[in-house]
C-alpha cells in the first residue's frame, strides 16, 4: 500500500497553513515558468529534505531505494539498455526494498521503445485455480477481517520473476546472470540500513516476531534493526542464485514453487504446483489518450490506472485549469469531480480482460467525457451516493515504482507490488522473500471495501485463474511522438491521483519536475466520500470554500512516492529527483 498514510481526523491544521503555488504556476501549460525552488508555507520553507534536481545526458534511473538506483545506473554504464537496467533494478529492489520490491508479488511494465513502439507487459498475480467468489466470507456471508490480507488465502500466484525474465528475453541485451548479479551480491554481503529503510521495516516489526523464519532475517535477535546496521539475506541470495542459473522454470517448476505450495497447504491456503505451471505474463497494448498535444501511454486492464487517468483527463481537457491555478477552489473542484466519476466507472466495469469485457473505448470517448463533464455542478460537490457507474448497470462482464531512460531513447516504467506492506508478512520456508496479499484486490463481497477503501462490484469478483484489478499506473508521456516524461507511484488506489498530478503539474501548471513532485497532493476515489489531502494542499481560503461546496477533507501525511524522469524542453537533458516523502530513494544518471 506504500504511499497513503492517515494522520487522524483531528489534525485539521494540516489543511490550514498551507502551500501556495507561485503566481507564475497559474500561467498555464503554454509557459513553463515555474522554477525548482523550495516550497513555501506561510512564508516558511516546508520541512522536507532538500532533494536536488539531477540532470544527465545519457541515462537516468530513479527508484525508491538508493542501492537499487546505483544498480540501474551501473547496468546502463556497462552498455545495457533500459530494459536490462529495469530487470536488474527489479531484482535489486527485492533485496533492498523488501516491503514492496518483490519476487513474491507481481506488477506491470510500460515501455516506450527507441523505434517509437509502445508496449505493455502484464505480470500481475493470478488467483489460484481453486479460488471461489465467496472464499473471503464466513458461513453467514460476512467478509472475515484479515483473511485476504494476513493469511495464505490472500496469496495470488506471483508474477514478478516471469515478468522480469520475459522483458529481458524480448528486449534486453544482457544475460539473466549479468543483470541478477548485483541483487545476489546485495543479498549475500548485505547493505547498510538508512533511516528510510528502518522506517519501512518498523511498520511490521510486531508481525515479524510472530514467524520465526521471518524474525531470523528481519529482526536483530528479536529487536528492530537500526540505521547503520547491515542487513544480510542469505536465504534470498540462494533463491536468486537458483533463478539466475535456472531461469523462469527454477521459480515456477522447481524447488521455489514447491516450497511456496508446501507452506500454503500447511497454512490452509489454496496454491498448488498446477497454479505455478499455468501462470503466464502476456504482452498487451497499452492504453493511450491525448491531452493538449501530449500522448499519455499507460497501463490497460487488469490495471485500472491508465483507463482512469485517461478518463479523468478527457473530462478535464476543455477546462482552463492552468488559468484557474494549482489547487484553487475551482481547479480542485473539477479535478475531484472528474476523478470521482472516473473511479465510479473504474469500480463498476473494469476487471481482468480474460474474464470481463472492459468498455475502455466507451469510457474514453469524447461523448462520454462530455456527458460526465456536464454532470458536474459548478460550486457544488456531488455526493458519491449520487454518482453511479455511468454506462448503466454492470452486465456480466504497497507497491513500488521506478522509471528508467537510456541513451538510445528507450523508456521503461515499472510498478510492482506485494500489495500491503510486506504482503501477508510471511515467508514460505527458507525462500527468503515475502508473499503477496493480492487476493484482497478482488471484490471479497460486492459493496464491502477492501484495505484501500475501494468499493467494487461483480466485474472484479474472485474467480479461478483471474487477475485482480489494480491501480498501478506505470506511465509514459510523449510529445510529438518523442519521449517527454516517465512517471508512476505506489500508494494503493491513490496511485492514480498521484501519477496524474505529477503529469498535470508539469504540462498544465508549468512546474519544473522538482516542484511538481514536491507539490502537495490530493485524492478522491468515489468511496469513501472524502478528499484526502497532504499538508499544504489547500490554502485556508480554498479549504473553507471546498467545505462550503460540500467536500469532506481528510488530512494525510503523504500520498505516494513519485519516481519520474523528464526530458527538459529547454536543455533536452534528462531530469529527475527523488520524492522527499521517501528519503531512502534516489535519482541518478550519467
Amino acid at each position: 500500500m506504500r504511499g497513503m498514510v492517515a494522520t487522524g481526523l483531528g489534525c485539521v491544521l494540516l489543511l490550514g497553513g498551507l502551500w501556495a503555488a507561485p503566481a507564475s504556476a497559474s500561467t498555464g501549460r503554454s509557459q513553463q515558468t515555474v522554477q525548482d525552488g523550495p516550497l513555501q508555507v506561510a512564508g516558511q520553507r516546508v520541512a522536507r529534505p532538500d532533494e536536488p534536481l539531477v540532470t544527465a545526458r545519457h541515462g537516468m534511473v530513479v527508484t525508491a531505494q538508493h542501492r537499487a538506483t546505483e544498480v540501474g545506473v551501473s547496468i546502463l554504464k556497462q552498455g545495457g539498455n533500459a530494459v536490462d537496467a529495469a530487470v536488474a533494478v527489479g531484482y535489486a529492489l527485492a533485496v533492498v526494498d523488501p516491503c514492496c520490491g518483490n519476487i513474491g508479488g507481481g506488477g506491470f511494465m510500460t515501455l516506450h521503445l527507441a523505434n517509437g513502439r509502445n508496449v505493455f507487459l502484464d505480470f500481475r498475480e493470478k488467483a489460484p485455480l481453486a479460488a471461489r467468489p465467496n472464499m473471503m466470507q464466513n458461513a453467514d456471508g460476512k467478509v472475515v477481517p484479515g483473511r485476504s490480507t494476513r493469511t495464505y488465502l490472500g496469496v495470488g500466484v506471483p508474477g514478478t520473476v516471469m515478468g522480469l525474465n520475459e522483458a529481458l528475453a524480448k528486449y534486453g541485451t544482457l544475460s539473466l546472470a549479468q543483470v541478477m548479479a548485483p541483487a545476489i551480491k546485495l543479498a549475500e554481503d548485505g547493505f547498510t540500513l538508512v533511516p528510510g529503510d528502518v522506517r519501512l521495516l518498523d511498520t511490521s516489526t510486531r508481525y515479524f516476531a510472530q514467524h520465526p523464519n521471518v524474525a531470523a532475517i528481519f529482526l536483530d535477535h528479536g529487536r528492530p534493526w537500526q540505521p547503520g546496521q547491515v542487513l544480510r539475506q542469505p536465504e534470498l541470495a540462494r533463491t536468486l542464485q537458483l533463478i539466475a542459473k535456472g531461469g523462469t522454470k527454477a521459480f515456477y517448476e522447481g524447488p521455489i514453487a514447491a516450497a511456496i505450495v508446501k507452506a500454503s497447504q500447511a497454512n490452509h491456503g489454496l496454491l498448488t504446483l498446477a497454479d505455478f505451471k499455468a501462470y503466464t505474463a502476456p504482452w498487451e497494448r497499452p492504453v493511450e489518450c491525448h491531452y493538449h498535444g501530449y500522448t499519455i501511454v499507460s497501463a490497460p486492464p487488469p490495471s485500472s490506472g491508465g483507463t482512469t487517468i485517461c478518463e479523468t483527463l478527457q473530462i478535464l481537457e476543455p477546462l482552463p485549469l492552468g488559468r484557474w491555478g494549482f489547487h484553487s477552489a475551482r481547479s480542485a473542484h473539477y479535478f475531484l469531480e472528474a476523478e470521482r466519476r472516473a473511479f465510479a466507472d473504474r469500480n463498476t466495469y473494469l476487471g481482468d480482460p480474460a474474464f470481463v469485457r472492459n468498455p475502455v473505448a466507451r469510457l474514453l470517448s469524447a461523448e462520454h467525457a462530455a456527458e460526465l463533464r456536464a454532470s458536474i455542478q459548478p460550486g457544488r460537490a456531488t455526493p458519491s451516493a449520487q454518482v453511479q457507474g455511468s454506462l448503466g448497470p454492470y452486465q456480466a462482464t504497497n507497491t513500488t515504482h521506478y522509471s528508467i531512460v537510456d541513451a538510445r531513447g528507450n523508456a521503461v516504467a515499472v510498478t510492482y507490488t506485494v500489495n500491503g506492506f510486506f504482503g501477508i508478512k510471511q515467508i514460505a520456508g527458507d525462500t527468503g522473500f515475502f508473499l503477496n496479499n493480492e487476493m484482497d484486490d478482488f471484490t471479497s463481497k460486492p459493496g464491502v471495501p477492501n484495505q484501500f477503501g475501494l468499493v467494487e462490484g461483480q466485474a472484479n469478483r474472485i474467480e479461478p485463474g483471474k487477475r485482480p484489478l489494480s491501480s498501478m499506473s506505470p506511465t509514459v508521456v510523449l510529445r510529438g511522438g518523442e519521449l517527454f516524461m516517465v512517471t508512476g507511484s505506489p500508494g494503493g488506489s491513490s496511485i492514480i491521483s498521484t501519477t496524474m498530478e505529477s503529469i498535470l503539474n508539469v504540462i498544465e501548471y508549468g512546474m519544473g519536475l522538482k516542484q511538481a513532485i514536491d507539490a502537495p497532493r490530493i485524492h478522491i476515489q468515489w468511496y469513501p466520500d472524502t478528499v484526502f489531502a497532504e499538508p499544504g494542499a489547500f490554502t485556508p481560503t480554498v479549504a473553507a470554500a471546498l467545505r462550503t461546496m460540500g467536500y469532506k477533507l481528510t488530512p494525510v501525511n503523504h500520498l505516494g512516492d513519485v519516481s519520474a524522469i523528464l526530458v527538459s524542453p529547454q536543455t533536452h537533458r534528462l531530469e529527475s529527483v527523488n520524492d522527499p516523502r521517501y528519503p531512502a530513494g534516489a535519482a541518478a544518471g550519467y
